[in-house]
């Protein structure tokens, strides 16, 4: 299919989903329509696309063939897929490929795809690994769940958004992978802030410390993009500590699930929750940080 047999609506325009849609739009596949739960959020990026700001889901299913998803959390996605809801994402799927993108558990992946099939629909959960930025220039890493066939037919779309594209497996595969990405990703983000932590309570000079990091066994992509920001206290928000908890939380589900002990992503999940505690959940995942430098929660 080429870009002009795509229209293309995208349910959850916050940070990812609007980028998402900025970058189709540069690449000219036609916006059709766009809906969110804050409709003022909606309207204002509609208007810049020169799109419909659909009052419901089911709306915008009927005028788009191919639906992204980029909602909040497992409820937010039943909401939007909710069976026999008037309203319902599914009143229209009937020949239409929805492509869900949010980081969920593995088990509302799965029943969506069950819910869209039966309803003559397609599905694919695309995760995402990447930030805001790399969202609007295409060059997301995207794991991908569902049918291989559907995956084929979706791939010319998803590899415009993307640096990197791997077909993972069945509906639900490439939720675990990606819950276990943001897992490792969130550990290390933790740990990054106790070692800058502990060295600025040692009186070392950070700078240094982030560069002798960087050489050394303590490197990591977290270092990368959170590292300076954390010296800094720069916590403007790209992936929020509250999505942290979140997805931190999805993992250590599915390891009660496995029967398997994971003390780091526990402790880790425990340091988001007292962040979220603190009023501070809308701050990026490096405001951690926060909590393990000297003298900073009263400052």
């Amino acid at each position: 299919m080429t870009q002009s047999g795509y229209r293309i609506g995208v349910v959850g325009v916050g940070r990812m989903g609007a980028n998402i849609a900025k970058r189709l739009d540069e690449l000219q596949y036609p916006i059709v329509a766009l809906f969110d739960a804050d409709p003022r959020r909606a309207e204002s990026l509609a208007k810049g696309l020169g799109c419909e700001d659909a009052p419901t889901p089911a709306r915008l299913a009927g005028l788009a063939n191919t639906v992204f998803t980029v909602v909040s959390n497992d409820e937010a996605m039943r909401q939007i897929y909710s069976a026999g809801g008037p309203d319902s994402l599914l009143r229209q799927a009937a020949n239409r490929l929805f492509i869900n993108c949010a980081t969920l558990s593995p088990d509302i992946h799965t029943e969506v795809h069950t819910l869209v099939e039966q309803e003559g629909g397609h599905c694919l959960e695309v995760c995402m690994a990447g930030s805001l930025t790399q969202a609007r220039q295409g060059t997301l890493y995207l794991m991908c769940g569902g049918r291989p066939e559907v995956f084929e037919r979706a791939r010319p779309l998803l590899e415009d958004l993307s640096v990197d594209l791997r077909y993972i497996g069945p509906a639900g595969e490439a939720a675990k992978v990606k819950a276990l990405v943001n897992m490792v990703m969130n550990a290390n983000t933790a740990a990054l802030a106790e070692g800058l932590g502990l060295g600025s309570a040692l009186g070392l000079d950070l700078t240094m410390l982030r560069e002798v990091f960087a050489q050394t066994g303590a490197h990591s992509r977290v270092l990368e993009t959170d590292g300076e920001d954390m010296q800094q206290r720069a916590h403007d928000c790209y992936f929020s500590a509250a999505h942290a908890r979140k997805d931190s939380g999805i993992a250590l589900a599915l390891a009660q699930q496995a029967g398997v002990d994971l003390p780091v992503a526990q402790a880790t999940f425990k340091q988001y929750q007292r962040l979220i505690d603190l009023g501070k959940g809308e701050l990026d995942k490096s405001a951690v940080a926060e909590l393990t430098f000297k003298n900073r929660l009263n400052s």
